[in-house]
């Protein structure tokens, strides 16, 4: 008996051994040491960070926004009728782990307040033919960002059978100055193809065919491709070359780099107020600051001189457009900047509309101005909660600037050079929202010149983002960057330069600008703005992207050295601080 008894303990203890040396941890990139890879953020809302970690050197850090409360997840392939134990380490208020498609019954856990890392565990049995399972993580509304790291689910392993094999066949069909059309061979067992550009992974297709938009004209770029199901993704395939076509821009008139600046023209302040004639000649565009609307919905656009009383040594109007006359004759730009931080413009109605177009068109010829610079800021631009779709808008602010900036266009023809300042949070933080976003709650502000500088991307001379009076903006690594160095600039201009998928959606591509198309918008001194750089920066900043060296962390999409140049604000503060940019400017360019 005794020896029967410990054969069966023998036994009993041999097959717990072998039911546990069964069990795997089937969460992938648990620790997020891959980024993002695996997991999917509702509203693009999550990134990676350095600290704090758990684990490992990264961790996942996703913010709750409006109606979304950021939940990360990932699908795991499990075994029916069998148990799973979920845990993960938490900090943050309200965080959450859980389990859904259990087929039982799906589980949750979760701590009000984890000032320091926390562990939650949670455990689920499946159902009798669940084979596939959602594990998540997500915080609360309006609580702030959480962080997570170490995400384990313990179990037997579901039957994920083999990943494919590589893809064969790719090959390059239509291409244009911002796209390459890609196909390849269907491969069995295949549920989607991950497509690859100069190594780096840029979208998904569920069909053996793909676009690759937001590429900058007149560039070389090497494509792969995978394929992938459940059990994983195949080796990459053999690459295939493509070089966009080169763009067909207006013709602007410019030189080959030019330095873009605001003149105080209709005001002044400590910078003191500076004549055109003593503008000197490194100054390419000069953009008069500012025309202003009689109401923020008229439409009416007014251009008004400094006073004498305001401004001593203003000139007279025969000298001001003797001066405008000059900078033309030396191949320069003069052109009327409309908005700035006091003049707010939203043209609401048709009527506004047109009257802007005749406003406008009445300080451009008044003066014989060479075009016009869009310089909305604050509430000018804001979209309706139904205005999702940046390629087709319907609010009226937009569509009616839109069809405004065209009438303008077509008016004065090819040389006529039109610009756009936008401030950060209405361009380049289009890549995490997008007006008040699928749940409604966030700003209806946030992109909403992305649909502007769309709509008039054929005819657009010169986009400059103010680079400057920014918060903290993702870059297309899915990592903050902030005011202070060469790492911002390079970071929003590589976006605007390869282009970002709107509101993270990756089937709603914002396509990449020409290279000639964009100015860095900087300010001229520490007076000038926040977020002033030295110019050490400056030159680090211009080596990154058109040489491609002195980079720092953040790794560029491309080269361009036909980048257009630098903006600033502004002219009367550089001569304030003995013309410090323009002499970085000149030093680099010559």
């Amino acid at each position: 008996m005794l020896t029967a008894l410990a054969l069966a303990v023998s036994g009993f203890t041999a097959l717990s051994s072998a039911a546990r040396a069964a069990d795997a941890d089937l969460a992938k990139n648990g620790g997020f040491e891959a980024g993002l890879d695996s997991w999917s953020c509702t509203a693009n809302s999550g990134t990676t960070v350095k600290s704090p970690v758990h684990g490992g050197s990264w961790a996942l850090q996703a913010t709750p926004a409006g109606n979304d409360y950021a939940q990360c997840a990932q699908t795991v392939t499990v075994q029916p009728n069998s148990q799973y134990s979920l845990a993960g380490y938490v900090r943050g208020s309200y965080v959450y782990l859980g389990a859904s498609g259990t087929g039982t019954t799906d589980v949750s856990t979760w701590t009000q307040s984890a000032p320091d890392w926390q562990q939650l565990t949670t455990s689920f049995r499946t159902g009798p033919s669940t084979t596939k399972v959602t594990i998540y993580t997500h915080g609360w509304y309006a609580t702030g960002a959480y962080y997570a790291d170490d995400i384990s689910l313990i179990g037997p392993a579901g039957n994920v059978g083999q990943p494919p094999t590589t893809p064969t066949g790719l090959a390059v069909g239509s291409i244009t100055s911002s796209s390459v059309a890609l196909s390849w061979s269907a491969v069995t067992g295949a549920t989607s193809y991950a497509i690859y550009r100069d190594g780096v992974k840029v979208q998904t297709a569920s069909g053996t065919s793909a676009t690759v938009s937001g590429l900058s004209a007149a560039t070389a770029y090497s494509f792969q491709v995978t394929a992938v199901n459940d059990a994983g993704e195949s080796a990459k395939s053999a690459a295939v070359a493509a070089t966009t076509s080169t763009g067909s821009g207006p013709t602007s008139g410019l030189p080959t780099h030019a330095l873009v600046g605001y003149l105080h023209a209709s005001f002044a302040n400590g910078s003191g107020y500076t004549r055109l004639a003593d503008v000197p000649d490194s100054w390419d565009v000069i953009d008069l600051a500012f025309g202003e609307p009689t109401s923020a919905t008229s439409g009416d656009i007014r251009f008004n001189r400094c006073p004498v009383s305001e401004c001593a040594n203003v000139e007279s109007d025969a000298d001001f457009k003797a001066a405008i006359k000059a900078k033309q004759a030396a191949g320069k730009k003069v052109l009327i900047s409309i908005g700035g931080a006091n003049g707010q413009v939203q043209l609401t109605t048709t009527a506004a509309r047109d009257t802007f177009v005749s406003s406008v068109s009445n300080i451009i010829d008044t003066y014989g101005l060479d075009g016009l610079d869009i310089d909305f800021e604050g509430h000018s631009l804001s979209l309706d909660a139904s205005d999702t779709n940046f390629k087709s808008p319907t609010t009226p602010v937009v569509v009616n600037l839109i069809a405004a900036l065209k009438t303008l266009k077509a008016k004065y023809g090819s040389k006529f050079v039109l610009s756009m300042a936008p401030e950060t949070f209405f361009v380049q933080m289009g890549y995490q929202f997008y007006g008040t976003g699928k749940f409604g709650g966030q700003d209806p502000r946030c992109g909403a010149y992305l649909p502007v500088i769309y709509a008039l991307r054929d005819d657009l001379t010169l986009l400059h983002v103010q680079d400057y009076n920014s918060g903290p903006i993702m870059g297309l690594d899915n990592q903050y960057h902030t005011m202070g160095g060469a790492d911002f600039h390079i970071a929003m201009t590589d976006m605007l330069l390869t282009g970002f998928p709107v509101a993270g959606d990756t089937t709603n591509m914002f396509p990449a600008l020409r290279p000639d198309q964009i100015a860095i918008g900087m300010p001229a001194s520490v007076n000038a703005g926040n977020g002033y750089v030295a110019p050490a920066e400056v030159t680090k900043t211009l080596d990154c992207l058109t040489k491609k060296v002195s980079c720092g962390s953040y790794a560029t999409h491309g080269t361009w050295p036909t980048l257009r140049g630098l903006m600033t604000w502004s002219v009367n503060w550089d001569r304030y601080s003995n013309w410090e940019f323009q002499k970085t400017f000149d030093g680099y360019f010559g």
